[in-house]
C-alpha cells in the first residue's frame, strides 16, 4: 500500500494522454504555476474515472494517430458534458473537432507542417491569447508537428490564430470555454507557450494552491498515518531523490527511521564522508555507514564488460543492503525515492488499465524478498519539484543542486577493467574538473559533468622525461531531464586551464580530451 494521493485535497486538471512524446512537459508547465495535474493514458480514462477525478479542467495532449484511422484514441464522450473548460493539443485538437463536429483531412504537402511555424492573429477576441501575440507585428513564433489537419471547424467555434499549414491554428468556442492549438505549446520552440496555459487556467479558476511548503505538511502527517508506530528503512545513495525521501520521512517519524548507505568504493572524492556527516551528524538520522568497499572491488577484479559490471554491483547492493536491513528489529516499510515520471512512464500506453512501478532504485526487487511495504513520499512530483521541497527541509542549497551521480558509481566512468589505481587517479581528476567549473560559475548551468578515464596509455613529455600514462576524457552535458542531452560549450580557454591543472595536479594523466557528443546518438555516461 503506497501513501494516498496528497493530491485529493488540492484543485486537480487531468491530462488525457494520446501519446505525445512531450505530454510529460505539460504537465511540468502546469505545475510551474502551482497546479496540481496528472496524466492519464486515454484508455484507462472513462464516465467513472472522471467522476472520481474530479477534475476542475481537463488537457487532450497530442498524439501519434490518425483521426481518420478506425479505431483511433478517442477520450471518453462524457468529458464533453463535465462542464469544465478543455484544451485540446495537436493530435488533441483534431479529436475535439472531428468529435464536436468538425472535420479533419489527410495531410498533404501543402498543409502538413513539421518544425518552426508564425502563428498570425484573427480579429476574434478571446482570454484565451491574451497577451500572447506580439504586441508588434500580431504574430507568434511556435512549433508545429501535424501532418493531418482541421478543415472546418465545430459549430461554436470560432478562429483566434492561423498559419500557412494549419488554418485554424488556434480555436475557441468560448460559451463551452473549449480552445484548441494545432501547435505545441509545451516545449522550448513555442517560446510564449507558458502564456497560453497560464490564460488557460485562469479561465478554470484556478487559485494555484500546489506548493511544496503545502506538500511538505501534508505528506508529514500521510507518512505518519501510513507508518503507525513502525520502523522504516531507506537505502540512501546520496543523490537528491533518496536525500529528501529520507529528510521528509525523517521529519515524520523521526528515529523511527534508518538509512542504509552502502559505500562500494567507487564514489567520488570524500562524497561518503559529505553524506553520513550531512545525515548524521547535522541533521540526527540514524545512519549505518556500510563500508563493503573490498567486496565490491573483489567482485569487479578483472570484468570490463560495462553490463557484467551493472550487474555485478546491482546484486552485491541488494545482498549488502539486506543483510544490514535484517538487522533492523520491527523494520515494515522501505522508503524509496520514485518520482512521478518514474510512474508515469510505468503506464503502458497501448496496454490495459493496470500501472505497475518501475524499479529505479538501487534496492529494486527487496519490497517483495523482503515482506516489506513501500513508503514512496515523492511519487507525485517531477524533479525540480524534488528540489524544492529539499530547500524547504533544509536541505544545504550545494548538496540539493548537485549533478546526477549514477548507482554503479565511477564503475561505469572508467571503461576496461576497474583497479583501485585508475579509481583514485579518476577521483583526483574528477574533483579538480568539477572545482574548475565551480570556481568559473558554470555548475548550475551544467546538467551533468564528470571525467571518464580511458583504458590507453599515451606518450607525454613532462620537464625533459618521458611519460607513459592514461588518457582522459571531460564530459559535460546540458539537458532538462537526462532524456536527450547537448554537450556544454566551454571556451578554449576554459578547456586549455582545466586540462593543464589535471596534468599537473594528478599523478597518471598526461593527455585530457573533451568529449563533444550529444545524447543521441551517444548517451550521457560513456558505459
Amino acid at each position: 500500500m503506497t501513501i494516498e494521493p496528497i493530491a485529493q485535497s488540492h484543485e486537480r486538471l487531468l491530462i488525457i494522454d494520446f501519446g505525445s512524446q512531450v505530454t510529460q512537459l505539460i504537465a511540468r508547465r502546469l505545475r510551474e504555476q502551482n497546479v496540481y495535474c496528472e496524466i492519464h493514458p486515454y484508455q484507462n480514462v472513462d464516465a467513472a474515472f472522471l467522476a472520481e477525478f474530479d477534475p476542475k479542467a481537463v488537457i487532450f495532449s497530442g498524439g501519434p494517430d490518425s483521426v481518420m484511422r478506425e479505431g483511433s484514441p478517442r477520450p471518453p464522450r462524457a468529458v464533453y458534458d463535465l462542464g469544465v473548460p478543455i484544451m485540446g493539443i495537436c493530435y488533441g485538437q483534431q479529436v475535439m473537432m472531428q468529435d464536436l463536429g468538425g472535420t479533419v483531412e489527410a495531410g498533404e504537402h501543402a498543409t502538413a507542417e513539421f518544425g518552426r511555424a508564425y502563428v498570425t492573429k484573427t480579429t476574434a477576441q478571446s482570454d484565451f491569447v491574451d497577451g500572447w501575440f506580439s504586441a508588434e507585428d500580431g504574430r507568434e513564433q511556435v512549433w508545429m508537428s501535424h501532418g493531418d489537419h482541421v478543415s472546418k471547424i465545430a459549430d461554436g467555434f470560432e478562429v483566434l490564430g492561423t498559419s500557412p499549414g494549419a488554418p485554424f491554428a488556434i480555436t475557441a468556442d468560448v460559451n463551452r470555454r473549449f480552445y484548441a492549438v494545432q501547435f505545441h505549446p509545451e516545449v522550448h520552440h513555442t517560446p510564449n507557450g507558458a502564456q497560453l496555459y497560464k490564460n488557460f487556467l485562469s479561465i478554470a479558476g484556478f487559485r494555484g494552491d500546489w506548493t511544496m511548503a503545502g506538500y511538505r505538511d501534508q505528506a508529514v502527517a500521510a507518512i505518519r498515518e501510513q507508518v503507525g508506530d513502525a520502523k522504516v528503512i531507506c537505502g540512501l545513495s546520496g543523490g537528491v531523490d533518496s536525500s529528501v525521501a529520507a529528510a521528509l520521512i525523517h521529519e515524520a517519524i523521526g528515529d523511527q527511521l534508518t538509512c542504509v548507505f552502502v559505500d562500494h568504493g567507487l564514489l567520488r572524492m570524500g562524497e561518503a564522508e559529505e553524506v553520513v556527516t550531512m545525515f548524521r551528524d547535522h541533521m540526527n538520522l540514524s545512519v549505518i555507514h556500510a563500508q563493503e568497499q573490498d567486496l565490491f572491488l573483489g567482485a569487479l577484479e578483472g570484468i570490463s564488460d560495462p553490463e557484467v559490471k551493472r550487474k555485478t554491483i546491482g546484486k552485491l547492493f541488494i545482498d549488502v543492503f539486506q543483510k544490514y536491513a535484517d538487522g533492523i528489529e520491527g523494520a515494515a516499510f522501505l522508503a524509496q525515492g520514485t518520482l512521478y515520471p518514474d510512474v508515469i512512464e510505468s503506464v503502458s500506453f497501448s496496454g490495459g488499465p493496470s500501472v505497475t512501478i518501475k524499479s529505479h532504485h538501487n534496492v529494486g526487487g527487496l519490497p517483495e524478498k523482503m515482506g516489506l511495504k513501500l513508503v514512496e513520499p515523492l511519487r507525485e512530483l517531477f524533479k525540480d519539484e524534488v528540489r524544492a521541497l529539499g530547500r524547504e527541509l533544509g536541505l544545504p542549497a550545494h548538496f540539493i543542486g548537485r549533478h546526477p551521480f549514477p548507482g554503479p558509481g565511477l564503475a561505469i566512468r572508467c571503461p576496461g577493467e576497474i583497479t583501485r589505481e585508475k579509481l583514485e587517479i579518476l577521483r583526483k581528476a574528477d574533483a579538480v574538473y568539477i572545482d574548475q567549473i565551480r570556481k568559473h560559475g558554470l555548475y548550475d548551468e551544467i546538467w551533468q559533468a564528470f571525467v571518464a578515464i580511458l583504458p590507453v596509455r599515451t606518450v607525454g613529455v613532462m620537464g625533459d622525461g618521458r611519460t607513459y600514462d592514461y588518457a582522459c576524457a571531460l564530459r559535460a552535458v546540458t539537458s532538462v531531464d537526462g532524456m536527450t542531452a547537448d554537450y556544454y560549450p566551454f571556451s578554449h580557454d576554459f578547456l586549455g586551464e582545466t586540462a593543464t591543472r589535471i596534468i599537473n595536479e594528478v599523478k597518471g594523466i598526461n593527455r585530457v580530451t573533451y568529449d563533444i557528443t550529444s545524447k543521441p546518438p551517444g548517451t550521457i555516461e560513456w558505459e
